[in-house]
This record gives structure tokens, sequence and C-alpha cells, in this order.
């Protein structure tokens, strides 16, 4: 039986942004606050301010994603032997915990692959795809940059990387551009950004946009409010029983917990999520103006800090995590897929997915800045 005071804990958690059902990343495009006809209760926060100032280099470094490359031969054999034993050394330190991983050089289509074959709750790394799919209705002319978007406070879902729209609502009503929502949703991973793109984009368009490109192992079928539905076992707006004992809590959460852990929604492949990554830096999936606007607010992502942690100063990240709360010592998603690139435009694309981890937080995140570490020191020393 878990404590009362334990479970508002795991509540508090589940809130916090980093590891939570309602977690999430934002920023890029232009900051979530910037510009655009908002209330005059919206303003920026310093640290808004700060991702503004930001900005140019974040494009500069999004081309830098996509410059055209020549390409490599593979690596050679012991080279690829090396880093396919240090995969699965990594992925051994999990258990009983599952850890799938897929390594990519875009250039020769090399992989390295360990547990690539199975799909795996993507929590917020949902969100990446998601915003690829407003671009393309941007792109294609049915949406546009500026839209603005009325939010009510019921639309409100708890949950950010980084304090954005839920932190920053005034009043019963606000509104928001398209531009603001991608932002937020993507380079601060905020819950409620994400939930509002997905009344212009359903799931299912999600779904369709990904499989007209082959991406066949990646579906959404609901944003956070209906991840948090699953956890909390709760139906949509329904509130806990007001006279709810700390052992029915309980009890409820660790039902809520094993559903999810068996859902088939929401959920990628990491073979899959390195093929979205692919498509997306070589230009395939979008514009190129919308390309760099996309790899720019992967990259102004910087918490978590997951595999930046083990990366050289020099090597740029453009990445997308994903991270549900933690209980009774179980995580069900710990995950971060990205692309790097190095100063001379060499570049390794990333899928790692953490299932069912028993590790600490701290042991977490040691295994993602290992797994960035080694990559870089064996493909690119």
């Amino acid at each position: 039986m878990i404590a009362k005071a334990n479970q508002k804990a795991s509540t508090a958690a589940r809130g916090n942004g980093l590891c939570s059902t309602r977690s999430s990343h934002v920023h890029a495009i232009a900051p979530p606050f910037s510009s655009g006809k908002l209330a005059p209760s919206c303003r920026p926060s310093p640290s808004m301010q700060t991702t503004r100032a930001r900005l140019p280099r974040m494009f500069a470094v999004a081309l830098a994603f996509i410059a055209p490359m020549a390409m490599a031969a593979s690596q050679p054999a012991d080279v690829h032997a090396a880093l396919q034993g240090k995969l699965d050394a990594l992925s051994r330190r999990t258990q009983p915990g599952v850890f799938g991983i897929v390594v990519l050089d875009p250039r020769s289509g090399e992989r390295w692959r360990v547990n690539a074959d199975r799909a795996y709750p993507m929590m917020s790394v949902f969100k990446a795809p998601v915003a690829a799919a407003v671009f393309a209705q941007i792109d294609s002319g049915k949406l546009s940059m500026e839209r603005a978007i009325t939010l009510t406070r019921a639309d409100i879902v708890g949950g950010s990387a980084v304090p954005s729209i839920g932190a920053h609502f005034h009043g019963g009503r606000m509104s928001f551009t398209v531009r603001q929502l991608l932002a937020a949703a993507v380079s601060d991973s905020d819950n409620t950004a994400v939930d509002a793109l997905l009344k212009l984009v359903p799931p299912q368009d999600v779904t369709a946009f990904l499989r007209a490109h082959g991406i066949a192992g990646m579906r959404v079928d609901m944003g956070e409010a209906g991840v948090d539905g699953v956890f909390e076992q709760l139906a949509p707006r329904q509130q806990p029983p007001a006279n709810e004992t700390a052992q029915a809590e309980a009890s409820r959460l660790q039902r809520g917990y094993r559903a999810y852990l068996a859902d088939p929604r929401n959920r990628s492949t990491p073979d899959a999520a390195a093929d979205f990554l692919r498509q997306l830096q070589h230009g395939t999936l979008l514009s190129p103006s919308s390309t760099r606007a996309l790899l720019a607010l992967l990259q102004a992502q910087t918490q978590p800090d997951r595999m930046r942690q083990g990366l050289p100063h020099d090597v740029q990240l453009a990445d997308k995590c994903g991270t549900s709360y933690t209980l009774d010592g179980l995580t069900a998603a710990y995950n971060d897929i990205g692309i790097l690139t190095w100063p001379d435009g060499r570049s390794v694309i990333v899928a790692a997915f953490l299932t069912a981890s028993t590790g600490s937080k701290a042991q977490r995140e040691a295994l993602f800045a290992d797994l960035a570490r080694t990559i870089a020191d064996t493909l690119h020393p």
C-alpha cells in the first residue's frame, strides 16, 4: 500500500514537467509568448527573452543539419562490431527494463540496432511527429503560422519541461498563434500546446502523415490529456472521488500504470523514430523552410539534457525527449531521439527508448550520457 503522502508526491511529480505523465518540451521558431496579438497579460518572461536571443544561432545550427553532404563508405567492420558490442552492453545494464536503440549513419545508411523490433511508449517524443504534421499543413496552405487559437482554462493540461503556456496562463481565456504553440510543444515540451495543435491536426491525421512517408512503426492516437486518463484511470474531465482513500488511490494508480505499459497507442519502434529523423534531416518530410524551423525547435530543447550530458561541447544535438513519472520504483518511459552533428558536418541519428526501468533517475541519466559518449567516441573520436 502506498501512503497518501507518497501519492501526493507522485501527483506532484507528474506535474513537474520532467518525470511526468504531463511532461514535455518547447521553444524555437519564436518563444511561445513572443510577438502576435496576445492578451495584454501575456508577456515574455526573462527566460523567454533569452530564448529569443538564441534564435539566430539556432537557425544557423538548423542549416548545418541539412547542409548537403557527400556520401561516405560504411564504417570498417571492426568499428561496426565495437559499437554494436558497446550498445549491447548498455542495454544489458537496464535489465529487467528494456532499452531499445538504433544508431543510424544517414550518409551510408548503416545501422546499429538493439531491441529495435518492438514498439515503445513515446511519451513526449510524440510531439515531434505532431509538429511535423502541423508544418506539413502549413506547407500546403491549410494552416498559417499566425493563426490564432483561443484556449480556455479548461484546455490547460499540466506539465512542461520548461514553464510555458500552462504556467503563464492568465484569466479565463487566452489566444496563441500556431507559431507559439509549435515552439511551446517542441522546445518546452508543453502539454497544453500539443493538445491544442491536435485540435488542428487530429491524431489520426498525424499517423496518416507518417504512413504517407513510409514510416510504419510510429503511431499517434491521443494527446497528453488522453495519456493522463490512462495513467489516472479516469474519464476525460473526471476527477478522483472526493472520498477516495489512500489505499483506493494507490490501487487506481497501479492499475493505470499497468494499463499504460500494455497500451499500444502512442508508440514507436526505434527504427521508425530513426527513419522519421532521417527523412526530416534529408528534407523529404517538409519544405526547406519548415524543415529548418522544426530542426531549430528540436535543437532548442535543452531540458531534459539527456544525451547532451555525454557529448563533446562542439557537437550539436537536435532532439526530443519523453518521460513518464515513476511509480513504486518503476519508470514506464525514459526516451531521447535526436540528430548529433559535428563541426565537420558529419551527423549521426540516435533513437533510444527505455521502458519498464527499475533504475534510479541518476542511473537513467548516466545511461543516456554514456550512450551519447559511446557513440561519439566510437564513430567520431
